[in-house]
Protein backbone atom coordinates (compact mmCIF):
# COMPACT_ATOMS: atom_id res chain seq x y z
CA UNK A 1 0.00 0.00 0.00
CA UNK A 2 1.43 3.71 -0.76
CA UNK A 3 2.33 5.25 2.02
CA UNK A 4 0.65 8.17 1.31
CA UNK A 5 -2.96 6.70 0.99
CA UNK A 6 -2.43 5.36 4.55
CA UNK A 7 -5.30 7.09 6.83
CA UNK A 8 -6.38 6.51 10.05
CA UNK A 9 -9.77 5.20 8.50
CA UNK A 10 -7.57 2.57 7.19
CA UNK A 11 -5.98 1.72 10.46
CA UNK A 12 -9.73 1.89 12.12
CA UNK A 13 -10.85 -0.88 9.73
CA UNK A 14 -8.38 -3.30 9.90
CA UNK A 15 -8.45 -2.61 13.55
CA UNK A 16 -11.91 -2.86 13.82
CA UNK A 17 -12.22 0.13 16.47
CA UNK A 18 -13.16 4.19 15.70
CA UNK A 19 -11.39 6.67 14.44
CA UNK A 20 -11.23 8.20 17.70
CA UNK A 21 -10.03 5.18 19.28
CA UNK A 22 -6.92 4.65 16.72
CA UNK A 23 -5.93 8.86 16.67
CA UNK A 24 -5.99 8.58 20.94
CA UNK A 25 -3.54 5.08 20.38
CA UNK A 26 -1.23 7.56 17.90
CA UNK A 27 -1.61 10.29 20.72
CA UNK A 28 -0.50 7.87 23.47
CA UNK A 29 -3.76 8.16 25.18
CA UNK A 30 -4.27 6.30 28.69
CA UNK A 31 -8.08 6.03 27.90
CA UNK A 32 -7.40 3.41 25.22
CA UNK A 33 -6.55 -0.09 26.85
CA UNK A 34 -2.65 -0.71 26.82
CA UNK A 35 -3.16 -4.29 24.32
CA UNK A 36 -5.62 -2.23 21.92
CA UNK A 37 -2.92 0.48 21.63
CA UNK A 38 -0.61 -1.40 20.91
CA UNK A 39 -2.38 -3.60 17.95
CA UNK A 40 -3.16 -0.44 16.51
CA UNK A 41 0.20 1.20 16.80
CA UNK A 42 1.54 -2.14 15.37
CA UNK A 43 -0.92 -2.25 12.48
CA UNK A 44 0.16 1.67 11.72
CA UNK A 45 3.92 0.39 11.74
CA UNK A 46 3.16 -2.30 9.00
CA UNK A 47 1.24 -0.01 7.37
CA UNK A 48 3.94 3.02 6.80
CA UNK A 49 1.85 5.21 8.60
CA UNK A 50 3.72 8.00 10.62
CA UNK A 51 0.82 10.13 12.53
CA UNK A 52 1.49 13.61 12.36
CA UNK A 53 0.24 16.10 14.62
CA UNK A 54 1.38 19.21 12.60
CA UNK A 55 -1.05 17.96 9.64
CA UNK A 56 -4.14 16.99 11.89
CA UNK A 57 -4.18 20.56 13.52
CA UNK A 58 -3.90 21.85 10.22
CA UNK A 59 -7.62 19.81 8.91
CA UNK A 60 -9.03 19.62 12.46
CA UNK A 61 -7.78 22.79 14.35
CA UNK A 62 -7.30 20.97 17.39
CA UNK A 63 -5.15 18.21 18.90
CA UNK A 64 -7.27 16.90 21.65
CA UNK A 65 -4.51 17.23 23.78
CA UNK A 66 -3.57 20.11 26.72
CA UNK A 67 -0.35 20.83 27.76
CA UNK A 68 0.48 21.70 32.23
CA UNK A 69 3.47 23.02 33.06
CA UNK A 70 5.29 22.02 36.49
CA UNK A 71 7.91 24.16 38.14
CA UNK A 72 11.57 22.01 37.55
CA UNK A 73 11.27 21.51 42.04
CA UNK A 74 8.21 18.96 41.22
CA UNK A 75 10.22 16.24 41.50
CA UNK A 76 11.24 17.62 44.81
CA UNK A 77 9.15 15.28 47.64
CA UNK A 78 7.85 18.45 49.41
CA UNK A 79 6.82 19.93 46.35
CA UNK A 80 5.59 16.41 44.76
CA UNK A 81 2.98 15.54 47.95
CA UNK A 82 0.84 18.34 46.60
CA UNK A 83 0.98 18.75 43.13
CA UNK A 84 0.79 14.97 42.72
CA UNK A 85 -2.62 14.80 44.29
CA UNK A 86 -3.64 18.02 42.08
CA UNK A 87 -2.37 16.40 39.14
CA UNK A 88 -4.72 12.61 39.48
CA UNK A 89 -7.49 15.48 39.59
CA UNK A 90 -6.31 17.83 36.80
CA UNK A 91 -5.93 14.46 34.90
CA UNK A 92 -9.52 13.38 35.84
CA UNK A 93 -10.70 16.05 34.74
CA UNK A 94 -9.72 16.06 31.28
CA UNK A 95 -9.85 12.61 30.93
CA UNK A 96 -13.54 13.11 31.22
CA UNK A 97 -13.92 15.31 28.29
CA UNK A 98 -11.61 12.60 26.21
CA UNK A 99 -8.82 14.90 26.33
CA UNK A 100 -5.20 14.02 26.31
CA UNK A 101 -2.46 15.26 29.29
CA UNK A 102 1.18 16.09 28.24
CA UNK A 103 3.29 16.84 31.32
CA UNK A 104 6.19 19.30 30.54
CA UNK A 105 8.51 21.79 32.87
CA UNK A 106 9.93 25.00 31.78
CA UNK A 107 13.16 23.96 30.55
CA UNK A 108 14.24 20.59 28.97
CA UNK A 109 16.59 18.86 31.66
CA UNK A 110 19.17 18.72 29.21
CA UNK A 111 19.42 21.69 26.59
CA UNK A 112 18.85 24.07 29.87
CA UNK A 113 18.13 27.17 27.12
CA UNK A 114 15.33 25.59 25.34
CA UNK A 115 11.86 26.38 26.29
CA UNK A 116 9.52 23.77 26.50
CA UNK A 117 6.70 25.68 26.23
CA UNK A 118 7.81 27.37 22.92
CA UNK A 119 8.41 23.96 22.08
CA UNK A 120 5.14 22.77 22.58
CA UNK A 121 3.33 25.80 20.64
CA UNK A 122 5.54 25.50 17.98
CA UNK A 123 4.66 21.87 17.28
CA UNK A 124 1.49 22.70 17.43
CA UNK A 125 1.02 19.87 20.13
CA UNK A 126 -1.64 21.63 22.40
CA UNK A 127 -4.84 23.17 22.10
CA UNK A 128 -4.25 24.87 25.40
CA UNK A 129 -2.12 25.27 27.92
CA UNK A 130 -2.39 25.11 32.28
CA UNK A 131 0.33 27.05 34.12
CA UNK A 132 1.46 25.49 37.35
CA UNK A 133 4.92 27.64 37.81
CA UNK A 134 5.76 30.47 40.03
CA UNK A 135 8.38 31.38 38.07
CA UNK A 136 8.67 31.87 34.83
CA UNK A 137 12.00 33.74 32.76
CA UNK A 138 11.95 35.85 29.47
CA UNK A 139 12.00 33.64 26.81
CA UNK A 140 8.87 31.59 28.96
CA UNK A 141 6.92 34.58 29.10
CA UNK A 142 7.68 35.26 25.46
CA UNK A 143 6.21 31.91 24.41
CA UNK A 144 3.34 32.36 26.38
CA UNK A 145 2.70 35.91 25.02
CA UNK A 146 3.33 34.09 21.17
CA UNK A 147 0.14 31.62 22.59
CA UNK A 148 -1.87 35.06 22.77
CA UNK A 149 -0.93 35.80 18.91
CA UNK A 150 -1.65 32.71 17.97
CA UNK A 151 -5.25 32.25 20.01
CA UNK A 152 -3.98 29.35 21.79
CA UNK A 153 -5.91 30.08 25.50
CA UNK A 154 -3.62 29.16 28.91
CA UNK A 155 -4.85 29.15 32.39
CA UNK A 156 -2.31 29.90 35.52
CA UNK A 157 -2.90 27.41 37.95
CA UNK A 158 -2.14 27.46 42.55
CA UNK A 159 0.14 30.37 41.56
CA UNK A 160 -1.32 33.98 40.33
CA UNK A 161 0.99 35.58 37.44
CA UNK A 162 2.79 38.83 37.87
CA UNK A 163 4.08 41.16 35.58
CA UNK A 164 3.53 41.60 31.96
CA UNK A 165 0.68 38.68 32.52
CA UNK A 166 -0.89 39.52 35.49
CA UNK A 167 -4.24 39.92 33.80
CA UNK A 168 -4.37 36.78 32.19
CA UNK A 169 -6.95 33.78 33.21
CA UNK A 170 -5.39 32.27 36.73
CA UNK A 171 -7.55 29.93 39.18
CA UNK A 172 -5.77 29.28 42.84
CA UNK A 173 -6.37 29.61 46.35
CA UNK A 174 -6.45 33.25 48.26
CA UNK A 175 -2.82 32.58 50.33
CA UNK A 176 -3.48 35.32 52.07
CA UNK A 177 -6.49 34.33 53.43
CA UNK A 178 -5.16 30.98 54.41
CA UNK A 179 -2.04 32.52 56.52
CA UNK A 180 -4.71 34.96 57.84
CA UNK A 181 -7.25 32.23 59.00
CA UNK A 182 -4.75 30.24 60.18
CA UNK A 183 -3.17 32.13 62.21
CA UNK A 184 -7.01 33.43 63.58
CA UNK A 185 -7.74 29.90 64.83
CA UNK A 186 -4.75 29.90 66.99
CA UNK A 187 -5.93 33.73 68.39
CA UNK A 188 -9.32 32.53 69.30
CA UNK A 189 -8.26 29.86 70.83
CA UNK A 190 -6.43 32.10 73.27
CA UNK A 191 -2.39 32.62 71.66
CA UNK A 192 -0.52 35.30 72.24
CA UNK A 193 2.65 33.72 71.16
CA UNK A 194 2.39 32.51 67.92
CA UNK A 195 5.39 31.61 66.00
CA UNK A 196 5.48 30.85 61.87
CA UNK A 197 7.80 28.42 60.24
CA UNK A 198 7.90 30.12 56.57
CA UNK A 199 10.20 29.52 53.61
CA UNK A 200 13.48 31.75 52.65
CA UNK A 201 12.43 31.19 49.00
CA UNK A 202 10.34 34.30 47.61
CA UNK A 203 7.59 32.28 45.93
CA UNK A 204 4.30 34.51 46.10
CA UNK A 205 2.67 32.19 47.41
CA UNK A 206 4.84 31.89 50.80
CA UNK A 207 4.89 35.60 51.11
CA UNK A 208 1.10 35.48 50.79
CA UNK A 209 0.90 33.54 53.74
CA UNK A 210 3.03 35.25 55.74
CA UNK A 211 1.44 38.44 55.30
CA UNK A 212 -1.65 36.57 56.13
CA UNK A 213 -0.53 36.09 59.10
CA UNK A 214 0.96 39.31 60.19
CA UNK A 215 -2.76 40.71 59.23
CA UNK A 216 -4.25 38.45 61.43
CA UNK A 217 -2.01 39.41 64.45
CA UNK A 218 -2.35 43.29 64.00
CA UNK A 219 -6.39 42.69 63.87
CA UNK A 220 -5.92 40.98 66.83
CA UNK A 221 -3.42 43.92 68.31
CA UNK A 222 -0.59 41.48 69.24
CA UNK A 223 2.71 42.00 68.11
CA UNK A 224 4.62 40.73 65.70
CA UNK A 225 8.12 39.61 66.76
CA UNK A 226 10.91 38.95 64.19
CA UNK A 227 12.20 36.04 66.26
CA UNK A 228 9.09 34.20 66.11
CA UNK A 229 9.75 34.25 62.44
CA UNK A 230 11.35 30.70 61.45
CA UNK A 231 12.52 29.70 57.65
CA UNK A 232 12.95 26.76 56.38
CA UNK A 233 12.40 25.06 52.99
CA UNK A 234 9.89 23.34 52.63
CA UNK A 235 11.04 20.09 54.04
CA UNK A 236 10.61 18.39 56.83
CA UNK A 237 14.42 18.33 57.30
CA UNK A 238 14.26 22.20 57.27
CA UNK A 239 12.02 22.49 59.39
CA UNK A 240 12.72 20.19 62.11
CA UNK A 241 16.30 22.20 62.37
CA UNK A 242 14.43 25.04 62.76
CA UNK A 243 12.95 23.71 65.78
CA UNK A 244 16.44 22.29 66.99
CA UNK A 245 18.07 25.89 65.85
CA UNK A 246 15.43 28.14 68.25
CA UNK A 247 14.94 26.06 71.00
CA UNK A 248 16.11 28.35 73.42
CA UNK A 249 12.75 30.59 72.42
CA UNK A 250 10.36 28.10 72.50
CA UNK A 251 9.26 28.78 76.38
CA UNK A 252 8.02 32.12 74.44
CA UNK A 253 6.24 30.28 72.27
CA UNK A 254 2.77 28.56 72.78
CA UNK A 255 1.27 27.93 69.06
CA UNK A 256 3.12 27.67 65.82
CA UNK A 257 1.92 27.56 62.05
CA UNK A 258 4.20 26.10 59.64
CA UNK A 259 3.06 26.99 56.11
CA UNK A 260 2.96 23.92 54.63
CA UNK A 261 2.05 20.77 56.23
CA UNK A 262 5.33 18.81 55.80
CA UNK A 263 7.11 21.62 57.56
CA UNK A 264 4.18 21.50 60.20
CA UNK A 265 4.81 17.68 60.64
CA UNK A 266 8.73 18.00 60.74
CA UNK A 267 8.51 20.90 62.95
CA UNK A 268 6.33 18.58 65.26
CA UNK A 269 8.70 16.11 65.03
CA UNK A 270 11.83 18.40 66.86
CA UNK A 271 9.28 19.54 69.02
CA UNK A 272 8.68 15.71 70.19
CA UNK A 273 12.52 15.45 70.21
CA UNK A 274 12.63 17.96 72.89
CA UNK A 275 9.60 16.74 75.46
CA UNK A 276 7.30 19.67 74.05
CA UNK A 277 3.69 18.29 73.98
CA UNK A 278 1.31 18.79 71.27
CA UNK A 279 -0.77 20.41 71.28
CA UNK A 280 -1.19 20.70 75.31
CA UNK A 281 2.34 23.08 75.53
CA UNK A 282 2.60 24.41 71.92
CA UNK A 283 -0.20 23.84 69.36
CA UNK A 284 0.42 23.37 65.57
CA UNK A 285 -1.61 24.50 62.51
CA UNK A 286 -0.40 23.69 58.90
CA UNK A 287 -0.99 23.94 55.13
CA UNK A 288 -2.19 22.59 52.20
CA UNK A 289 -4.68 19.23 54.24
CA UNK A 290 -2.36 16.71 52.34
CA UNK A 291 -2.72 13.28 53.16
CA UNK A 292 -0.29 12.63 55.14
CA UNK A 293 -1.69 15.06 57.83
CA UNK A 294 -3.76 12.30 59.28
CA UNK A 295 -0.45 9.79 59.17
CA UNK A 296 1.43 10.91 62.38
CA UNK A 297 0.08 11.65 65.80
CA UNK A 298 -1.56 13.98 67.68
CA UNK A 299 -3.36 14.77 63.85
CA UNK A 300 -2.51 17.75 62.39
CA UNK A 301 -4.94 20.96 62.10
CA UNK A 302 -4.47 22.46 58.76
CA UNK A 303 -5.99 24.97 56.28
CA UNK A 304 -7.45 22.80 53.53
CA UNK A 305 -6.47 23.75 49.64
CA UNK A 306 -9.99 22.60 47.84
CA UNK A 307 -7.99 20.91 45.01
CA UNK A 308 -10.88 19.15 43.46
CA UNK A 309 -12.58 22.24 43.03
CA UNK A 310 -9.48 24.06 41.83
CA UNK A 311 -8.86 21.21 39.65
CA UNK A 312 -12.31 21.40 37.55
CA UNK A 313 -12.66 24.98 37.40
CA UNK A 314 -9.43 24.94 35.53
CA UNK A 315 -10.29 22.21 33.66
CA UNK A 316 -13.59 24.43 32.86
CA UNK A 317 -11.84 27.65 32.23
CA UNK A 318 -9.84 26.13 29.62
CA UNK A 319 -12.10 24.05 27.68
CA UNK A 320 -14.04 26.69 27.23
CA UNK A 321 -11.87 29.27 25.96
CA UNK A 322 -10.83 26.67 23.74
CA UNK A 323 -14.19 25.58 22.26
CA UNK A 324 -15.84 29.43 22.11
CA UNK A 325 -12.23 30.95 21.20
CA UNK A 326 -13.01 33.23 24.32
CA UNK A 327 -10.17 35.99 25.10
CA UNK A 328 -12.31 37.34 27.66
CA UNK A 329 -10.09 37.47 31.12
CA UNK A 330 -11.45 35.23 34.02
CA UNK A 331 -9.73 35.65 37.76
CA UNK A 332 -10.75 32.82 40.56
CA UNK A 333 -9.31 33.30 43.65
CA UNK A 334 -10.63 30.49 46.03
CA UNK A 335 -11.41 30.56 49.82
CA UNK A 336 -9.16 27.95 51.60
CA UNK A 337 -10.81 26.73 55.23
CA UNK A 338 -9.43 25.30 58.46
CA UNK A 339 -9.45 21.56 59.32
CA UNK A 340 -9.98 21.21 62.63
CA UNK A 341 -7.64 17.87 64.24
CA UNK A 342 -5.90 17.03 67.31
CA UNK A 343 -2.72 19.70 67.00
CA UNK A 344 -4.50 22.73 67.87
CA UNK A 345 -5.92 21.98 71.06
CA UNK A 346 -3.77 22.95 73.90
CA UNK A 347 -3.97 24.32 77.65
CA UNK A 348 -3.90 28.02 77.01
Amino acid sequence: MNIVAVTIKDIAQIAGVSHSTVSRSLNGSNLVAECTKSRIIEIAHDLGFEFNANARSLSTRRTGTIGIIYPESFEDFDVNLYYSSLHNLIRKSLEREELDLIVAFPKNKFHRYSSNIKRLVKSNKVDGLIVVNPSLDEEDINALNLMKELGIPFVFLHHFPTGSLQNENVVCTDHFRGGYLATEHLLKKGHRNIACISTAEKWEEFVNRTSGYKKALADYQVPFKDEFLLYGDRSFKSSYQAIMNCKDRLHRITALFAETDLMALGAMEGLKKLGIRIPQDIAVVGYDDIELATYFTPFLTTVHQPRERIAILTCEMLINLIKNNNCQKEQLIIEPTVVVRESCGGNI
